[in-house]
């Protein structure tokens, strides 16, 4: 099923959620060092690999990390093709003072803000979705 791609439905429709808990990115040299069950993102670079997981398994893994972020899930279904959603919702948030970092899923757009704007953003989002003065 294709996801949707009118920007119009896609800023009403997006309906953000909070996901419980807190979350850290972090990186690994060779993936093979953690259970990879662990993790909810892996994005390999020239570095290392990237991981995106709970921070309680991240110490547990004693893996480094210095930024803990909540995470937000657009609950639309958006397509990958779509054009304008990131641009919508990021810029909402830069103008409330709040860093976002986006992983797009096949099905949905994540958005990883730190944990102490968890509530800011999420309200901000919603404010974006209810506005009346998107035509």
């Amino acid at each position: 099923m294709a996801g949707e791609t009118n920007i119009l439905k896609l800023i009403k429709g997006m309906t953000p959620v909070l996901n419980p808990g807190e979350y850290v990115f972090s990186t690994v040299k060779n993936i093979n060092e953690i259970d990879r069950k662990e993790t909810l993102f892996e994005f390999k670079e020239k570095e290392g690999t990237t991981v995106v997981l709970e921070k309680s398994k991240a110490e547990k893994l004693n893996l480094e990390f210095e930024y803990v972020a909540a995470w937000i899930t657009l609950t639309v279904h958006s397509s990958l093709e779509a054009v304008g959603l990131t641009a919508a919702f990021s810029k909402t948030l830069a103008d409330c003072e709040i860093s976002c970092n986006v992983i797009a899923g096949y099905y949905h757009d994540h958005i990883f803000v730190d944990k102490k704007d968890s509530k800011k953003a999420l309200n901000a989002l919603i404010g974006l979705s209810n506005n009346k003065n998107i035509k």
